[in-house]
């Protein structure tokens, strides 16, 4: 008699892929289990431009479908989750020596009407001479383009995701690694460990998706002994912070020369985030770091548009990610799709691999994911998610100001900026973050830049947070205004390595 499985879905990798479908699957009535080696968001998911956007310059590739998908998921996930998704204005600076004004519109005018906008603002041009828009910007700037896209605290949306999926039942477990896995009587028998404990043990499922990002050969190697690449191609990309360059709310993407674009974005209210970069990458990703090259390109790529020219010294921050990108064969690492391409194997258990995708369209794929289940397993329940809501999402999404107004009423001793950085992590959730308080000795013990003892218990306990690193760089970048006796402080406290 063969063996039944613990549950239907073992997914591989928890980042915004992987959680994404195990929300889906797990919402349908399917058993799921999600193993992730390291931290959530710890890989390529907590590495991007913070963008939920249609993807401008794929227009120039010909990616239309990918783009009206993703201007389409664009509102859906703002929707979904207004406290980590927000409406951002970005302004592109004419550059005379490079794309022509008429392409410049012809492309804004399509990216404003393929994909479904209805309550962010269209695009308009600018004069940069009178706009404020335009005063950081080298005189010779006078015209831009101003269109909409969104802001996304990406490592949070892949929690809520995993959050979400834990309570309607999946199995979330992280610091787990997946060493091998194999078929035997029509289901999957996975070897997992530990890799804090080093507790070895045994699932099986009637399901393996391979959602590692850019382990994903390795996962198939450890698998199924393939070798050799699997239709990835891996991606570095890397950004820097600065101090604050403007005061005013809006982005910059920038035009280069060499035919690529870079952002300047308002980041944690201090501070511009600027990037990123596009190069072949070999090697662990888990190693990956920005390169002296990545750092002279973008300084050099923002000081050819602001009027003060940016040095090594205004960087407080990098940060690297490796893309898992399809290779589609194209010739330089910025031309390569974005797109996702979902393969299944059905020679006896079946095993789903995904490869490439992007932050915006994750939702999609995690349906397209479940298609590929339902014809495997069966189908259990019909597509769900679109009209859903993430935790702590279940307001308006222009509501925000109401919600930290009432969070400060409520809560009267809490100073506004850390009842508004409340409000943008958690939403409606920063009022069980605060419980019963009713003065700041209540939240407990105070670590730096508003952090207390209260929200570090709520993100050890609801949303599997481990280490220094987890609380500082991914459930927040408070890091960038703690110092490092603080960082080590809170470090002490979980009593486990920053």
């Amino acid at each position: 008699m063969s063996q039944a499985p613990q549950y239907d879905l073992l997914i591989i990798g928890g980042g915004i892929n992987g959680a994404g479908i195990a929300r889906d699957a797990v919402g349908r009535g399917y058993s799921v289990m999600l193993a992730e080696m390291g931290d959530l968001a710890s890989g390529t998911s907590s590495a991007a431009t913070k963008l939920v956007h249609g993807g401008l310059r794929y227009l120039e590739h010909y990616a239309f479908r990918l783009v009206r998908e993703s201007l389409y998921e664009r509102e859906r996930l703002w929707a979904m989750a207004p406290h980590v998704i927000r409406p951002l204005r970005f302004v592109l600076p004419y550059q005379k020596d490079l794309r022509p004004k008429w392409i410049l519109r012809t492309g804004l005018f399509l990216y404003d009407h393929i994909g479904g906008r209805r309550k962010l603002p269209a695009t308009r041009t600018v004069d940069l001479a009178s706009d404020p828009a335009g005063a950081p910007l080298r005189p010779e700037f006078s015209t831009g383009f101003e269109y909409s896209d969104c802001w996304v605290d990406d490592a949070r949306l892949v929690v809520l995701n995993a959050r979400d999926a834990a309570d309607r039942g999946a199995v979330i477990r992280t610091r787990t690694r997946v060493l091998g896995a194999r078929r035997a009587d029509g289901i999957w028998h996975a070897e997992m460990q530990d890799t804090v404990t080093g507790k070895a043990s045994v699932v099986t499922a009637a399901m393996l998706v391979n959602a590692a990002g850019p382990w994903v050969d390795q996962v198939l190697s450890d698998i199924s002994g393939q070798r050799g690449s699997h239709a990835i191609r891996l991606v570095q990309g890397s950004h820097i912070v600065v101090r604050k360059l403007f005061d005013h709310p809006k982005a910059y993407i920038f035009q280069n020369g060499d035919g690529r674009i870079v952002f300047a974005i308002p980041y944690e209210e201090d501070f511009t985030l600027i990037g990123t970069t596009d190069r072949d990458y070999s090697g662990d990703p888990v190693n990956v770091r920005i390169t002296q090259d990545e750092i002279d390109y973008l300084l050099s790529a923002a000081s050819e548009y602001f009027k003060t020219p940016l040095s090594r010294e205004a960087i407080v921050w990098t940060y690297s990610g490796v893309r898992p990108l399809y290779d589609d064969g194209a010739g330089k690492a910025q031309d390569a799709t974005r797109d996702y391409v979902l393969k299944l194997e059905n020679d006896g258990a079946p095993l789903l691999n995904i490869f490439g995708g992007k932050l915006t369209t994750y939702r999609r794929l995690a349906e397209e994911a479940l298609d590929h289940v339902g014809s495997a397993l069966g189908a259990r329940g019909a597509a769900w998610t679109g009209e859903s809501h993430l935790p702590g999402g279940d307001f308006g999404v222009q509501e925000v100001p109401n919600l930290v107004a009432r969070l400060g009423r409520d809560y009267p001793f809490l100073p506004r900026a850390n009842a508004r950085r409340l409000v943008r992590q958690y939403g409606t959730l920063a009022r069980t973050v605060l419980g019963n308080a009713t003065t700041m000795a209540d939240l407990g013990r105070a670590f730096g830049a508003g952090l207390h003892e209260a929200e570090v218990r709520y993100l050890v306990d609801r949303e599997w947070a481990r280490t220094a690193e987890d609380i500082v760089w991914r459930r927040s970048k408070l890091g960038l205004k703690m110092s490092e006796a603080e960082i080590a402080a809170l470090a002490a406290t979980l009593d486990t390595p920053s």
